[in-house]
């Protein structure tokens, strides 16, 4: 026998059902809604009725080409239900998206890093100007704004919205949640940027093709990045970010930016092709930027027959190869979708790549797994940011019983999760 609250987990469960059918497919029917989430019509009209009556969905009707017949009735999410902010934290740039919950893409201004900047109170005060003025350029409140959806290379703790480590502050860290409130009563969130690579790789295969099991995508930049997205046994799907670029290769890869030796982050990051390529000593603290410019000229020489420069790259592709067969043996065959700025420099990188996955006696056995080159990476971390705030916005406005009803209304959720 149902109780009250498991009748409500059931409703919660149904509800979010709907929603995400919605966020994924865009405009959908009473039947195609049915059909994407397996629930009974009966469900369906009294969840979309629902929806509809607190302003969360909209409801449109398509009227039959030539006029005969009734018309279609479609739901969609309605955009004016609240905001998702994204911020993007990188080496060069911050990054400021404004979203609305339709997923539509509304504003985005870009802040240079200044390296300046001393300490995380520093840039907290330029953050929450940044975010202030992102609100007054759309001339929005922010009761409006449902998440703050931030990503940085580095490591996050589960959880919660603290950067433990990163390349951008080092080991000083930084809690999101205590510095945005309590001015901002949004749900705040923290993602690797890796893992927001693999989650929105991973909805794009996903719909392309059925039976989606797994996949890894290793970013090249200034930082190393690896994620991880793996369909689950019960049919989740499960992502993570473990930390690749700080996993040991070699010690004469030389010194990191995390203070350690031999990552392969210190051999193939920026700064490692470019302290191998001019013969720098390995124990030469990494510089904190290299420019694209600097490297298009490792690169260019490189193609000229450079010794060195050649010699980089490849280097830099062995310690990828030798990390990734270390994930494989770990996991099981995927396909690797290789994203980042450093996908420029892919064709020098290649050869040494395929020498290190050669050393796993997985690859030897069951051949080279496929390696697939997205270069579009920014668009990845939006796609990925949008998809996980809105979700979880999703999962906040079921649990909280559909309660929006008017722009007016406050924020669902008070969560850092």
């Amino acid at each position: 026998m149902l109780t009250k609250s498991s009748t409500e987990l059931v409703r919660q469960q149904n509800s979010a059902l709907v929603l995400s059918a919605l966020r994924r497919k865009g405009s959908l029917s009473h039947t195609e809604i049915a059909a994407q989430t397996g629930l009974a019509s009966a469900t369906i009209s009294v969840i979309t009725a629902e929806l509809e009556r607190s302003g969360i969905i909209a409801k449109t009707e398509q009227h039959v080409q030539g006029g005969r017949g009734r018309p279609r009735v479609l739901f969609e999410p309605r955009r004016g239900c609240g905001y998702v902010i994204v911020v993007r934290i990188s080496s060069e740039v911050v990054q400021y998206s404004l979203a609305d919950y339709g997923g539509i893409l509304l504003d985005r201004f870009e802040d240079a890093r200044s390296h300046d900047l001393r300490g995380t109170a520093a840039f907290g005060e330029v953050l929450a100007a940044a975010l202030e003025r992102l609100l007054v350029r759309s001339n929005i409140s922010k009761d409006e704004v449902l998440a703050i959806s931030i990503s940085s290379k580095g490591l996050v703790a589960g959880g919660g919205a603290r950067l433990i480590w990163s390349p951008v502050f080092g080991s000083e860290q930084l809690d999101f949640v205590e510095l945005l409130r309590p001015a901002w009563r949004a749900r705040i969130m923290l993602s690797n940027e890796s893992l927001l690579v693999a989650h929105a790789l991973a909805v794009r295969e996903e719909e392309r093709e059925s039976g989606f099991h797994a996949l890894a995508a290793v970013s090249l930049g200034h930082s190393i990045g690896l994620g991880l997205a793996r369909r689950g046994k019960s049919g989740e799907l499960d992502v993570s970010a473990p930390d690749f670029g700080h996993m040991l290769h070699q010690a004469s890869a030389g010194l990191c930016r995390c203070g350690s030796y031999g990552c392969i982050e210190a051999a193939a990051g920026f700064y490692g092709i470019l302290r191998t390529a001019f013969e720098v000593p390995s124990d030469t603290i990494p510089a904190k930027f290299v420019p694209l410019s600097e490297m298009d000229k490792i690169a260019a020489s490189a193609r000229q027959g450079n010794r060195m420069g050649g010699y980089a790259f490849r280097q830099a592709g062995l310690a990828l190869g030798n990390g990734i067969s270390r994930m494989l043996s770990l996991y099981e065959p995927m396909p690797i979708f290789v994203t980042g700025p450093g996908t420029r420099y892919f064709d020098l990188l290649e050869k040494g790549l395929e020498e290190g996955l050669a050393h796993s006696l997985q690859v030897r056995l069951q051949g080279m797994p496929q390696i697939r080159v997205v270069p579009d990476e920014q668009r990845l971390v939006f796609d990925g940011h949008l998809d996980w705030a809105l979700g979880a916005i999703d999962g906040d406005i079921a649990a909280a019983g559909h309660p929006r009803g008017s722009r007016s209304a406050g924020p669902l959720s008070q969560s850092s999760g």
